[in-house]
């Protein structure tokens, strides 16, 4: 079984990010099957360019997985309008280079960005292939909520656009219960949406890896390190971050690190000059691979949204890699998400948007490091039981099997 995957920020080992289809390449690839990967030339955190294309795409080869590297225009970290031009840029030169492979199976799209999927259902419709539409956030309702869509227009036509794909999708795929609930309302068949978490891999992340030397490179060996690692967006809300650091600057022993890129980088460092942040670290980026050493150098792991309603149907990965890592997590997110580590008891919920509680609660957490690391142990319990990558990846098998050999 062949299967063609267009996903624009496809992140490989070696780079920043969450590489959760490249592990599914290899697992599908121990069972006989092919995922083959066409993705932009641009690493989605940091903007720059991971491949040089002499043609119109460039292919790779890693342990043994195919990427097809198409082009991308050089926007992702500019203004909103641009960011729309460089997902069209790719939409269109994925299905050129999709167009290439020949013999799949089954075709794949993923959003966000929505327009990608746009090039899946195209290249299936062509090929006469099935379309699995797999959705890890709900586009364009997040746009909306946080009012990057503000235009009546616009968001009409995105929502039309994203009925398109559900209606003409064989059939669509997300990663929180949350999504199905939603889709579901709008009137997609509940037999037409299946959920799979995507989980962690429990054996990267666990609880046996050393993250001294991430202490020693930042000079952090003996203070209590809170740890967020993910993008650096407007989405991440990470002035809360900011405004909690600033009531702990008196606070010798607590730091802050922030491991990660994106568009709001630039202003966020400045922003912390002005303030005099002693207390926070910007780390930088780095490969997925260095992620369970960053994640275990931390005595506490923060994950944090904007107060946004419809966040609240999300799954962060980040929150099951650090579940999976055994570190308590910080929540700065309702819904779902909250639901599992309350269920896990592996963590504390702070409200959105609440920087007086969230410096609160670090400042108590920090003085009680057995608590912390009991929470830590209990969501490596949870997570080894009910969210383990193998197991949902043998369920993703299943149903892939299922599409192409109904």
């Amino acid at each position: 079984m062949k299967i063609l995957l267009i996903n624009q920020a496809f992140v490989s080992p070696d780079e920043p990010g969450h590489t959760r289809h490249f592990e599914m390449a290899q697992y599908l690839r121990s069972r006989g099957h092919e995922l083959v990967i066409v993705a932009s030339d641009l690493n989605y955190q940091t903007g720059q360019r991971t491949v040089e294309r002499t043609g119109p795409f460039a292919e790779q080869i890693i342990d043994g997985v195919r990427i097809l590297r198409a082009y991308i225009y050089p926007a992702l970290h500019r203004s909103y309008f641009w960011r729309i031009i460089s997902f069209f840029s790719f939409m269109f030169s994925s299905v050129w280079t999709a167009l290439s492979v020949k013999n799949a199976d089954l075709i794949m799209g993923t959003t966000p960005p929505i327009f990608q999927a746009v090039s899946a259902w195209f290249v299936a419709l062509i090929r006469r292939k099935p379309f699995l539409l797999e959705v890890r956030d709900l586009w364009p309702e997040f746009g909306v909520s946080m009012g990057v869509l503000k235009n009546p227009l616009i968001i009409a036509l995105a929502r039309w656009l994203e009925n398109f794909l559900y209606a003409r999708a064989t059939h669509i795929l997300v990663n929180s219960p949350a999504y199905r609930e939603y889709m579901l309302k709008k009137g997609v068949p509940a037999e037409k949406v299946t959920y799979i978490p995507y989980g962690t891999d429990v054996d990267m992340f666990n609880p046996g890896v050393d993250g001294f030397s991430i202490r020693r490179k930042l000079n952090l060996e003996n203070e209590f390190i809170v740890l967020y690692a993910g993008a650096l967006g407007q989405a991440n809300d990470i002035d809360t971050v900011l405004r909690a650091a600033e009531r702990l600057n008196g606070e010798s022993k607590i730091r802050i690190v922030l491991f990660g890129d994106g568009k709001e980088r630039s202003r966020l460092e400045s922003e912390a000059r002005r303030m005099q942040l002693n207390n926070l670290i910007f780390a930088g980026v780095c490969p997925k691979k260095e992620m369970p050493l960053v994640i275990s150098s931390a005595d506490l792991c923060l994950a944090i949204l904007q107060d946004v309603p419809m966040f609240r149907t999300t799954y962060p990965n980040k929150v099951f890699d650090y579940m999976a890592s055994a570190r308590a997590t910080l929540l700065v997110i309702d819904g779902v998400v909250r639901e599992v580590i309350e269920a896990s008891a592996g963590g504390v919920f702070v409200p959105p948007g609440d920087d007086e509680q969230l410096a609160r609660t670090i400042l108590e957490l920090s003085k009680d490091p057995q608590r912390v690391k009991q929470m830590g142990l209990n969501a490596r319990d949870y997570l080894v039981k009910h969210l383990d990558r193998r197991d949902k990846l043998n369920e993703t098998l299943a149903l892939l099997e299922r599409l192409v050999r109904p």
